[in-house]
């Protein structure tokens, strides 16, 4: 699978470029009653949580933040080994059939549970006759079938919520009754096709997809986990009868890590199950509590319902995931507005080339990238499509234009993204986004208040196209960030951490 082999050559950078953002230095030794954690990106909530615990515990939680799949390869790579004390993910599930994952942890007890579940506009659900306790992913089908519902979901190759909906999704239409085969994968592949030509939005992470359905207003669903859609007005959120799967997000210790660490994860995960904690959970994030004695916050449907089994082996999961990349999904089409000023000449050119050239490993069938290098100008502007029949040529030219790249001229940030944007005209049929790579401040050509109005006078098509900028080198924080939210994208930092992780990291977002 293309991005199994991306994924593990880039784990590091990815790790240095999650733990900056989160203000975490894993690398560092802690001091004593305080944890490493590498944690599934949407814990991210249970910050107030944790500030009780160790209020009660003495124990001090220092989290790094990381997609479910990533960590897992992260943890398959060997290089979690002594920068973390434990590990908490959404689910073991996927860990579990990577052997070399699996062994790096111990105990694994689970502190909270939410399922897949769908997340509606209510007045669409009215629309469309739904009775939330009795609703079947046959009939999300029927309803994205007959164009009547679009949805978001995060990248299945990085999220577990997105992984957890696929699995969801493939084993009902399926109608496997264990779990699934690649028998199961290939019956269920006609459904899925038409099934995914409803999905509109996509995300590497559950913050940033909610984000960006509020502010676009032309998706009708969310599936995401439960806890998650709880969290945001206006949704009715349905459990599909047919089976859905749930996160259990165990706790575990990992191996090779002292005596004295294991017993303070044992004692953090001690806290975490007490009815005290129990109530606090379910009150802050909509999680569905573990201990028989403490009930589910309110408006949490009780209804049973069926759990879809998890894949048995690691070659159907991944034959899954390629299926649904390569497949099934929506092809990306993505613009790289790629400065190559002066400033950028010698180690900031050539740390470029290596992870645009890396990156190429990580791109899918039918995707379109197009370059634009850019200087005191657009420089060029090179389109290339990685043709299933032969995606050699186009992973070939992408590598050539790359390494073709010089560095001259002054930046021109405003210009540059202006003509990314006159290059993109909206296609439904694809996830289209702009990716702005900058090591310096904008100096010649448009300035930030043109760009504001050029960017107001788009369509409202065009305004859905957001763009994702890196900092790198000396690039102004406060510049690029505007840019990402005045478009709806969001800001990677490349200047604590690697400009390969940034650039891995965004490609959960295309």
């Amino acid at each position: 699978m293309r991005r199994t082999l991306a994924v593990v050559a880039s784990a590091a950078a990815l790790l240095t470029a999650c733990s900056t953002a989160k203000k975490a230095d894993p690398a560092t030794t802690p001091e004593p009653g305080t944890l490493r954690v590498l944690a599934s990106s949407e814990l991210a909530d249970m910050a107030p949580v944790l500030d009780q615990v160790r209020k009660d515990t003495g124990i001090t939680v220092r989290p790094t933040y990381m997609g479910t799949l990533d960590a897992v390869h992260l943890l398959a790579s060997g290089k979690a080994a002594g920068t973390f004390d434990a590990v908490w993910l959404s689910s073991d599930d996927y860990l579990r059939l990577r052997p070399t994952a699996a062994k790096t942890v111990l105990s694994e007890t689970p502190i909270m549970s939410s399922p897949v579940a769908v997340g509606i506009r209510t007045a669409t659900a009215h629309a469309l006759g739904w009775k939330p306790d009795d609703v079947t992913w046959s009939q999300v089908e029927k309803a994205v079938q007959d164009g009547k519902l679009t949805y978001g979901m995060t990248d299945p190759a990085r999220s577990n919520s997105g992984f957890a909906t696929l699995v969801s999704v493939a084993s009902a239409l399926s109608g496997a009754q264990s779990a699934l085969t690649d028998a199961d994968v290939a019956k269920a592949t006609p459904r899925l096709k038409e099934f995914f030509k409803g999905q509109q939005l996509t995300s590497g992470s559950s913050g940033w997809l909610a984000t960006a359905y509020k502010r676009r207003g032309n998706v009708d669903a969310l599936l995401n986990y439960e806890s998650v859609l709880k969290g945001i007005p206006g949704l009715t959120v349905i459990r599909p009868k047919d089976g859905v799967v749930t996160a259990d997000y165990p706790l575990s210790s990992l191996a090779g890590t002292p005596a004295a660490t294991r017993e303070d994860v044992r004692r953090l995960t001690e806290a975490l199950r007490t009815p005290k904690i129990q109530k606090e959970i379910a009150a802050h994030t909509h999680r569905r509590p573990v201990i028989p004695s403490v009930p589910p916050a309110a408006g949490l449907d009780t209804t049973r319902r069926r759990e879809l089994p998890f894949p048995g082996s690691l070659s159907v999961a991944d034959g899954l995931l390629d299926s649904y990349e390569n497949k099934l999904r929506r092809p990306s089409r993505t613009v790289y507005v790629l400065d190559t000023s002066g400033s950028m000449r010698g180690d900031r050119l050539g740390r470029l080339k290596k992870a645009l050239t890396g990156l190429t490993g990580d791109f899918r069938d039918r995707e379109e990238v197009t370059l634009m290098p850019f200087g005191s100008h657009v420089k060029s502007v090179r389109t290339h499509v990685v043709e299933p029949a032969d995606p050699k040529a186009g992973l070939d030219a992408i590598r050539a234009d790359t390494k073709g790249l010089s560095a001259d001229g002054d930046t021109a940030i405003y210009t540059s993204l202006e003509t990314a944007y006159e290059q993109l005209r909206i296609d439904r049929d694809t996830f289209t986004s702009i990716v702005l790579m900058t090591d310096g401040e904008n100096t010649t050509g448009a300035k930030a208040g043109e760009f504001d109005a050029f960017y107001r006078s788009l369509g409202s098509d065009q305004k859905q196209i957001p763009v994702f900028p890196i900092l790198f080198g000396d690039s102004d924080r406060r510049e690029l960030a505007h840019i990402a939210e005045l478009s709806g994208g969001r800001l990677f930092d490349a200047q604590q951490g690697s400009l390969d992780g940034a650039f891995e990291e965004i490609r959960g977002y295309q």
